[in-house]
């Protein structure tokens, strides 16, 4: 990311103790390098405990400050808690989190198992689910403002062919922003969320366009005509977290390049695949889940 685009004063987020999940790759690296450039102290988390590492010196290296790796999977309520601990007895209270650690790919309903959902059910639904109550009730407690971010997507909105575990999960994601917001404000916890397009990482491309080239995956199908940039994601996620916005909550804010408004910004478009697509669809999803697993520590 090239951080001289960062529009905002590199102090903003002093003082601030932030948790990015999925913080060691894709769009939770770039907003973690976002936020430790505006001056936060970064936590973040992942089932690859020596990707978050790798990450995390990465980051210190090019910008200074303090960035702090954790292998968790947040699929555990128990381990959630056991990091959440080590967080607050080594570190201090966080004040922000943003729920980035995600999964998908794309599927015919018809062929998915219930593994299947469950895999992405369990992170996105679950998952965000078990972090916020646990960092809530810290919060709550200790009677200490916080802050949430959720990444969501336009599917929130009308739902998304050929990947409806996502879809529903989101679904349920953003419902919990708007619930939470309202029933969390009087202890001064804020919540809101993003829904970005096409804002291309390794992870996304091959599981939502797994047999497209290249330059098809840079397609964004936006009004502007482009992918967003991982600086502009950065920012809003800046603006959000940051001071001065204190009477913003229960809103999910979408930065598509307006893929939503123009089509839907979902993938409809698959419905004219046969069975030959979807099968090499298939074969190319589960050789990037091979390579995953084979990087995983925890």
């Amino acid at each position: 990311m090239d951080t001289s685009k960062l529009m905002f004063r590199d102090d903003l987020m002093k003082g601030e103790r932030i948790l990015v999940t999925g913080g060691g790759t894709g769009l939770g690296k770039e907003m973690a390098e976002g936020l430790l450039k505006l001056g936060a102290e970064v936590h973040i988390c992942g089932r690859r405990g020596e990707v978050c590492q790798a990450t995390a010196e990465e980051l210190v290296e090019k910008h200074g400050g303090k960035v702090v790796p954790h292998p968790c999977d947040i699929r555990s309520a128990e381990m959630i808690s056991e990091m959440n601990d080590i967080i607050w007895q080594q570190h201090g209270p966080l004040t922000g989190l943003v729920n980035n650690a995600a999964g998908n790919f794309i599927s015919r309903t018809e062929d998915l198992s219930i593994r299947g959902f469950d895999a992405i059910a369990n992170i996105v639904f679950r998952g965000t689910f078990y972090m916020t109550h646990d960092i809530g009730k810290r919060w709550i407690e200790g009677k200490t403002r916080g802050n949430i971010v959720s990444i969501l997507t336009t599917w929130v909105w009308n739902g998304s062919a050929f990947t409806v575990p996502s879809a529903m999960s989101k679904a349920g994601i953003n419902v919990m922003t708007q619930s939470l917001a309202v029933e969390w404000a009087r202890y001064n916890i804020r919540l809101n969320a993003i829904a970005p397009g096409l804002f291309p990482t390794e992870g996304m491309s091959s599981r939502l366009n797994p047999t497209g080239s290249d330059e098809e995956r840079q397609r964004s199908g936006a009004p502007i005509d482009r992918p967003g940039e991982m600086h502009e994601l950065a920012n809003l996620a800046a603006f959000l977290l940051g001071p001065g916005v204190e009477y913003l909550t229960g809103q999910t804010i979408a930065i598509d390049g307006g893929s939503y408004l123009a089509g839907g910004g979902n993938f409809s478009q698959l419905l004219g695949w046969g069975d030959e697509e979807w099968s090499a669809a298939k074969d190319a999803i589960q050789g990037q889940n091979q390579k995953d697993r084979a990087k995983r520590t925890v």
